[in-house]
């Protein structure tokens, strides 16, 4: 038997890290699943997709009342280093209850609501959140659900270009 290549090793250990959390959580399975692949099966098109600079000057422009809801979809302690102005939480992405927490909040949520969600724990190419996080709304029946792009993390895409950010308050 030959070895894998790494292309193929990578998007085999992409997608049992993904399943044997999913075997726990039926109900999650399918999102978890459609975030096996690699980047080019993104479960959003090029117009559901953001990058950084256009979501920062949207941000900027628009009335609050315009303003998209941000969803920061990372781990826990992310988001408490710096997250987006105004951006909630659920719960990251590539969980179940990280996806629970989602769908909870969504629950009340307009389906036409403007959201964006966004990761920016590693290389989008290797982001276990993301994709999960947007078929689960877009499943729910969300219209305009979008996917902020951060190639390669928070800090270097969004915060060193010197997009606005906060971070919590020190207890």
């Amino acid at each position: 038997m030959r070895p894998m290549d790494p292309r193929t090793r990578r998007k085999f250990l992409r997608f049992i890290s993904m399943i044997v959390p999913a075997a726990f959580a039926p109900g999650v399975t399918r999102s978890l699943l459609a975030a096996a692949g690699d980047a080019p099966d993104d479960p959003w098109t090029p117009e559901q997709a953001i990058q950084p600079a256009a979501l920062a000057k949207e941000l900027a422009e628009s009335k609050p009342a315009d303003k998209p809801t941000i969803v920061c979809v990372a781990p826990h302690a992310l988001y408490i280093g710096g997250h987006i102005n105004g951006a909630i939480y659920h719960g990251p992405g590539g969980s179940a209850d990280g996806i629970a927490g989602l769908k909870k909040w969504a629950e009340s949520e307009k389906r036409s609501a403007s959201i964006v969600i966004y990761c920016g724990c590693c290389p989008m190419e290797h982001c276990p959140n993301l994709r999960p996080a947007f078929v689960a709304l877009r499943d729910m029946g969300f219209t305009h659900v979008r996917a902020l792009v951060i190639p390669t993390n928070f800090y270097t895409d969004w915060v060193k270009p010197g997009y606005p950010y906060e971070k919590p308050a020190a207890p």
